[in-house]
């Protein structure tokens, strides 16, 4: 299977990677300082599943060289989805599915206006991943992709992305509400990111404290009723298992959102909580934890100000 990575940072270095080593033919779209070292020394994934180095990458920073592919993984930072998104239409043939697998709500919309709806998916991704430097990527937790056409159907291109996926040794879903599955991990994501980042600390000692658990548990319901308000379904259940997840992970895990802003980098704050005030204004849903937290973080936004 022919598939096109465009964004070789975290996420999509290590999906990429293991695709890459268990035999597909991938080519990264990348640029810069990761670039090169990809084309040079090739992409490292270090990782408690195991480490692996891809000593043989395809890498460019022109998407028009690669031409057609089967599917595109596309995931940029959700401040670059308009930029990249001008690579897409060199990538496209008669029946290639693009899945972006940005965190929030939004980055389906965007793409869709670059390529068309019968090109693109949607797709959620849980990993605890962060590019430690040029060509690396260190995994600590996590590796699961889930994707599906917009209509439910199980599609044969999916279907043949979810075959490549298994081969590659992560977990992999293909669903059939993917709209119920991109919200909930929309809710899930912008509660993490949100309060390890205002907190500056991993998830364990903000489960351990009290006041602070209370504080998630109220975000969580919070993206909840936004989600319902919008016409989602979301179970009660999604509850529960936001509330597994925190207490699964190792307690020294971050979400990316905070090592973003540990190292001055810019932050997706306005699609995560901020997506959520936003989107709890349009259907009349009070958001004042996530208000709060985007409020507190605005100053760091655009990566300015630097811890």
């Amino acid at each position: 299977m022919r598939i096109a990575i465009v964004g070789a940072g975290a996420v999509g270095g290590y999906f990429g990677g293991r695709l890459a080593a268990a035999g597909s033919d991938v080519t990264f779209v990348a640029r810069g300082r990761h670039l090169e070292a990809l084309r040079t020394r090739g992409l490292r994934l270090e990782s408690p599943k195991g480490d692996l180095h891809v000593h043989r990458v395809h890498a460019t920073d022109d998407a028009t060289t690669v031409g057609a592919v089967d599917a595109v993984l596309f995931t940029v930072k959700l401040y670059d989805v308009d930029a990249a998104a001008a690579f897409l239409p060199s990538l496209i043939g008669t029946d290639t599915i693009v899945v972006p697998f940005q965190n929030g709500v939004d980055a389906v919309g965007m793409v869709t206006r670059a390529v068309g709806r019968s090109h693109v998916a949607a797709g959620v991704a849980y990993v605890a991943a962060v590019a430690t430097e040029p060509g690396v990527i260190r995994h600590t937790a996590m590796d699961h992709l889930i994707f599906g056409e917009l209509d439910g159907v199980r599609s044969p291109r999916l279907e043949r992305l979810l075959n490549a996926c298994d081969a590659a040794g992560f977990q992999a879903t293909l669903s059939d509400h993917i709209e119920v599955d991109l919200w909930a991990k929309f809710v899930r994501l912008a509660v993490f990111s949100g309060m390890t980042s205002v907190t500056r600390t991993p998830i364990g000692p903000l489960r351990d404290d009290p006041d602070l658990w209370a504080m998630f548990q109220a975000a969580v319901l919070e993206g909840m009723a936004v989600a319902r308000a919008k016409g989602i379904a979301l179970s009660a259940a999604v509850f529960d298992e936001i509330g597994a997840m925190a207490q699964s992970l190792p307690a020294s895990a971050k979400s990316s959102m905070l090592e973003d802003l540990e190292r001055g980098r810019r932050l997706e704050l306005p699609w995560l909580s901020g997506g959520l005030v936003r989107i709890g204004g349009e259907v009349d849903v009070e958001t004042p934890i996530h208000r709060f937290i985007a409020t507190v973080l605005k100053p760091h936004v655009d990566g300015r100000t630097r811890l």
